[in-house]
């Protein structure tokens, strides 16, 4: 269906190694030029490194294919964990079955065959790729295989293929040995913006694209360019979902706000200057050029608020538990002090009436102190005189007043509705 709606005769951005959609850009061809002289010139070892991507394995492939009437290709891609299973996959690939054998009767094995292949006046050249992934001890089997020589020349040439991890892991002290058998070590670099505005024009090209039919605008090719970093599989997967999100909606050009979309679908970088299109910076604030859509709030800023919002319930909670923990002990001190906490102030009993479970104790009243009254005062001004007994069960019944003759303007008094009887103080 996509190839229908956009006219072309195979898929453009497919991830398969397909030499015939190589792009010469310049670090390409200094590394295909590399492999290849270091095959013809029988070096024994040459190494290619490259960021996951970078299309290692199709230059590989293409190295390979153009000596292939004077080579023979063993190409090994598998997981090798061990120098036997080294010798095993590359006795399998070379026809040989029986390879249940130790590793010394293994050697033996390859050795002769080594020898019959030189005969035939082709070299043997084995290409391991994702090579980063090989442990200490399959290298050194690796380096081995070097030996494998006449008087004259090497029987074998090897090519290492990996990521940058590869270099590192050749720097190490133990691999001394192996690194100096390198002649040559071939690096390929991020493609520049123009080269990776080219290398989608060229696959458009091999996969029969109209020239006059364009169908990425030149504003999205360029940031395309910029998101993918230069990075060849990065841009194959951009163009892939570009042209797969606009036949969807049966568009036939992909323009800037589509690239936008899936930019930020797939999680790649976008770049916060502006892009630079025909000599002239476009900021990225310019309506035709970005998506107007609102920005997508970070992830980061939702967890933020998230975990703000219910360490925030957690403390109310936490409150409100300790409320209630402690509420019969702070309704026992207002009860101890003459109030019911359990009732509101319009709810209380009527002056003289008798509390339901409490009538043994007589109804109390509050009065506020004026200014420069006294305790006695009080009491003389409610009930008419001020027994000693009297003023100590008002004192009593008012456990923040420490001494009669010193209260403050404003402060609450409880008193009895009546004088306590003489019988004693409540």
């Amino acid at each position: 269906m996509l190839l229908h709606h956009f006219k072309l005769r195979e898929q453009p951005f497919g991830v398969t190694p397909d030499p015939r959609f190589l792009f010469a850009s310049a670090t390409h061809r200094e590394a295909l030029a590399s492999l290849i002289y270091g095959i013809q010139s029988g070096l024994g070892f040459v190494a290619l490194t490259a960021e996951p991507g970078m299309g290692k394995t199709t230059l590989l492939f293409e190295a390979l294919s153009r000596m292939k009437e004077s080579i023979r290709i063993v190409f090994l891609f598998q997981t090798i964990s061990t120098p036997e299973d080294l010798i095993r996959a590359l006795l399998i690939d070379l026809g040989i079955t029986n390879t249940h054998r130790s590793l010394v009767e293994l050697q033996s094995e390859l050795n002769e065959f080594l020898v019959k292949q030189s005969r035939t006046g082709k070299r043997l050249v084995v290409a391991i790729d994702e090579a980063q992934n090989l442990s200490g001890s399959v290298l050194e089997a690796v380096r081995m295989l070097s030996n494998f020589e006449t008087a004259r020349e090497k029987l074998m040439q090897i090519i290492l293929s990996g990521q940058p991890q590869l270099e590192a892991t050749l720097a190490l002290p133990q691999m001394l040995q192996l690194r100096q058998r390198i002649s040559i070590f071939a690096r390929l670099k991020p493609l520049s913006e123009g080269e990776s505005i080219e290398y989608i024009q060229h696959r458009l090209q091999v996969s029969g694209q109209d020239p006059s039919a364009p169908i990425f605008t030149k504003r999205a090719l360029t940031l395309i360019a910029r998101s993918s970093e230069g990075i060849p599989r990065r841009i194959n997967n951009i163009c892939f979902n570009a042209m797969s999100l606009g036949c969807a909606c049966s568009s036939s050009i992909i323009d800037v706000d589509a690239i936008t979309e899936v930019v930020a679908d797939l999680r790649l970088p976008q770049d916060d200057a502006s892009v630079r299109i025909e000599g002239h910076a476009i900021p990225e604030s310019t309506p035709e050029l970005w998506s107007t859509r609102p920005p997508r709030v970070p992830f980061s800023t939702v967890r933020g608020i998230a975990l703000t919002t219910a360490a925030s319930l957690l403390v109310l909670f936490l409150g409100w538990m300790a409320i209630e923990r402690y509420r019969p002990f702070f309704n026992e001190g207002l009860r101890s002090a003459g109030f019911n906490a359990t009732s509101s102030p319009a709810a209380a009993p009527a002056v003289g009436a008798q509390s339901p479970g409490d009538s043994h104790r007589a109804q109390l009243r509050v009065v506020t102190v004026r200014k420069g009254q006294s305790l006695t005062e009080i009491c003389v001004e409610m009930f008419g005189e001020c027994r000693p007994e009297v003023l100590r069960g008002i004192v009593n019944r008012n456990p923040l007043i420490h001494d009669p003759n010193h209260i403050e303007p404003g402060q609450s008094v409880v008193l009895p509705s009546q004088p306590f009887a003489s019988a004693g103080v409540n």
